[in-house]
């Protein structure tokens, strides 16, 4: 799992959802709750929170312009690739620190990844979780 340390700086609610605006040094992180700051206490602007989210779930780029939908976007360095036969897990070094994702070993082929390379880690706002 990714864990990255930050802090709520605004919430915009409407019925049982919550779009959760979140700051990690100086990055913008957003995620999708099913809940509202009247139904958790979690949900509070200024409260420091955990954002989570699995390896699985963040995507790879080459390159740090990407017209795509995706909010939640870690630019940086690969510093490792350990390929197996089907998966291949990279680490990235990132202003919020390392992010770690999983993708199969044929993409790494495909996109040419090596270690050194910059490229983009994203993940869906709907894949991120908030916990204390």
């Amino acid at each position: 799992m990714n864990k990255l340390q930050g802090t709520i700086n605004n919430i915009i609610s409407n019925e049982s959802l919550s779009l959760v605006y979140i700051t990690v040094n100086d990055l913008k992180i957003t995620a999708i709750v099913i809940d509202t700051p009247d139904t958790s206490p979690l949900l509070q602007k200024g409260k420091a929170i955990t954002v989570i989210f699995k390896e699985t779930e963040v995507i790879i780029g080459t390159g740090t312009n990407h017209t795509i939908s995706m909010q939640n976007k870690f630019v940086g360095p690969i510093i490792s690739i350990e390929s197996k036969a089907l998966l291949s897990k990279l680490i990235i070094e990132t202003s919020v620190g390392k992010i770690t994702s999983i993708i199969t070993t044929n993409a790494v082929k495909q996109l040419k990844l090596i270690v050194g390379l910059e490229v983009t880690a994203m993940v869906k706002t709907n894949e991120i979780l908030v916990t204390e």
